[in-house]
């Protein structure tokens, strides 16, 4: 089975690329703008045209679309995010149209949550950010095309190797950067919100079990930790992963890609229904993974099912 990975070097491509590698009879092919891409693909910047080409001559059975920008300005969220996928799927329906398209969305198409309810799929997509509509964007994209498709809507990613544009890698580089020192301060904003954060290994199982799965699947399917965690629980957490000895401010608004969203949660029943899939490492083992690639010591083995709310 050919698999074409695109965004293979990105943070959570990394992972499924990594992950589809180990399942037998699977040959991985890496797909990206970055030199040295075994497939070398532009989505933002890519016709249809030399696109379908590519993919006519990498004949993919299945293609995992990880490629997309989490920031910059609209105009450049709406390339990657937007119009990439729409260029994906008119490609793939012109060179490849029984391949099956995996796609990763994002919880952020949702926008607000409802406190201590979680979000299925059906619920109305409501997204306050350039981020989130872009990313919906794509997945209309993706679900109005004739492919045989799915969208993986993800949670927040979390785990070894989160990027510092997100809040655990930075929250993790800040803290290697203060050390031990009794008198650092770490200021962040502000630390009040809830969200749903899943482990990036898991969501690369997830990719997995997709591309693999029996037709037909659902359209969309949510993919988290089914938690909604306290955003002020996970630094600190991972402020005492880190032995940090200092103190910790919030000082203004979050991140404004999440902004105004103050609760997140993620209704996972139909990923276990469809892939028979579920999360199984609890946010602390996922805090410690992330800890142990920063410092760059082994993390311990906390791979515990039982502890995950399901």
């Amino acid at each position: 089975m050919r698999i074409l990975v695109l965004g293979s070097t990105g943070y959570l491509g990394a992972h499924v690329a990594e992950r589809l590698r180990t399942v037998p009879g699977v040959l991985v092919l890496d797909g990206g703008r970055r030199p040295g891409a075994g497939v070398p693909v532009d989505l933002a910047a890519d016709s249809t045209g030399r696109l379908a080409g590519i993919l006519a001559s990498a004949a993919p059975d299945a293609v995992v679309n990880c490629a997309g920008a989490t920031s910059g300005d609209p105009v450049a969220l709406a390339e990657a995010n937007a119009r990439g996928p729409a260029v994906l799927c008119a490609a793939l329906g012109r060179a490849a149209p029984g391949a099956r398209l995996v796609h990763l969305g994002s919880a952020a198409e949702y926008g607000p949550g409802t406190p201590r309810v979680r979000t299925p799929e059906s619920a109305p997509t409501r997204p306050l950010t350039p981020y989130g509509a872009t990313k919906l964007a794509g997945t209309v994209a993706v679900t109005a095309s004739a492919l045989d498709a799915v969208v993986l809507r993800v949670g927040n990613p979390v785990g070894p190797g989160a990027p510092v544009t997100g809040l655990p890698g930075r929250v993790a580089g800040l803290l290697r950067a203060a050390g031990p020192d009794p008198d650092a301060v770490l200021r962040l904003g502000d630390l009040s919100a809830f969200r749903d954060f899943v482990d990036v290994r898991d969501v690369a199982a997830a990719v997995e079990r997709a591309v693999t799965a029996p037709k037909p699947l659902p359209r969309v399917l949510n993919i988290g930790g089914g938690e909604a965690v306290p955003v002020r629980r996970l630094v600190r957490t991972l402020a005492e992963t880190a032995g940090f000895r200092g103190r910790i401010e919030e000082q203004g608004a979050g991140s404004a890609r999440s902004g105004q969203v103050s609760w997140q949660c993620s209704d996972i029943t139909a990923a276990r229904s469809a892939l028979g899939w579920r999360p199984t490492y609890p946010v602390e083992a996922s805090l410690a993974a992330l800890w142990a690639a920063v410092t760059g010591e082994a993390a311990p083995s906390r791979h515990l099912e039982s502890d995950c709310v399901t």
